[in-house]
């Protein structure tokens, strides 16, 4: 066996390097051992053994570094790929572009150009923006809300009311066609009207209010623009 162990030793091992692994394992007999006290020096041992290479014990602290860093980067990764699907899940009904502002998803609401803003306009106080463009272009829900209205309304012909989760409101006037109900929970990206002609309008367009959680009224504007969105 010593033998044996020797040649192991010269077949994977440099020759001038010694081998503690290598050592002869002490002998064992059914046969009681002529002195109890005798030591079995020279056997293998739990000591002896090379440590695990997997183990991260075993590694050297630049080793443990590299190891924490692999485990915050494919957390990273998970993270970014989370975030992507929320993208991806906003984008699905063809909304142009979409956010992500903390946890929530926002989207542009069409596609079109940017013709009055908010403020005062013509004597009086325009509440919202106006984006003009061709009716039946879609018009998609800003964000993650509960339809509170849909339907005729004065002076915008037919609008969609959404409630976000945070309470502010968005209100999407002088639509074409509806395609959701009061009570109803939409998706941020999910389409909810067209733009159109009806009210009191001059021409083609989706005119956007966005509301406090009291109700007064919010610059779209500037509340886009703090969520990625611009126009």
């Amino acid at each position: 066996m010593v033998a044996g162990g020797q040649t192991l030793a010269t077949t994977f091992f440099d020759s001038t390097q010694a081998v503690a692994a290598l050592q002869p394992v002490a002998q064992v007999s059914n046969d009681p051992p002529a002195d109890p006290d005798a030591s079995f020096e020279g056997a293998i041992g739990g000591d002896q053994l090379l440590p695990d290479p997997l183990a991260i014990d075993a590694l050297d602290p630049a080793s443990q570094v590299d190891v924490q860093n692999l485990a915050k980067a494919v957390d990273i990764g998970r993270e970014l790929a989370r975030q992507a699907a929320k993208i991806e899940a906003a984008l699905a009904d063809g909304a142009p572009e979409a956010f992500l502002y903390g946890e929530t998803a926002f989207v542009k609401p069409t596609v079109g150009h940017l013709t009055s803003l908010f403020g005062s306009r013509w004597g009086r106080a325009h509440e919202g923006i106006d984006i003009a463009g061709p009716i039946g272009t879609p018009i998609y829900a800003l964000t993650d809300a509960v339809v509170e209205e849909s339907g005729p309304a004065t002076g915008y012909g037919l609008w969609v009311v959404l409630r976000h989760t945070d309470g502010t409101q968005s209100v999407y006037g002088h639509v074409n066609r509806t395609f959701v109900k009061e009570g109803e929970r939409v998706k941020a990206g999910e389409e909810i009207a067209e733009i159109g002609n009806r009210g009191y309008s001059t021409g083609p367009h989706l005119h956007l209010e966005v509301w406090s959680s009291d109700g007064s009224k919010i610059n779209p504007l500037t509340w886009l623009r703090k969520r990625g969105i611009e126009y």
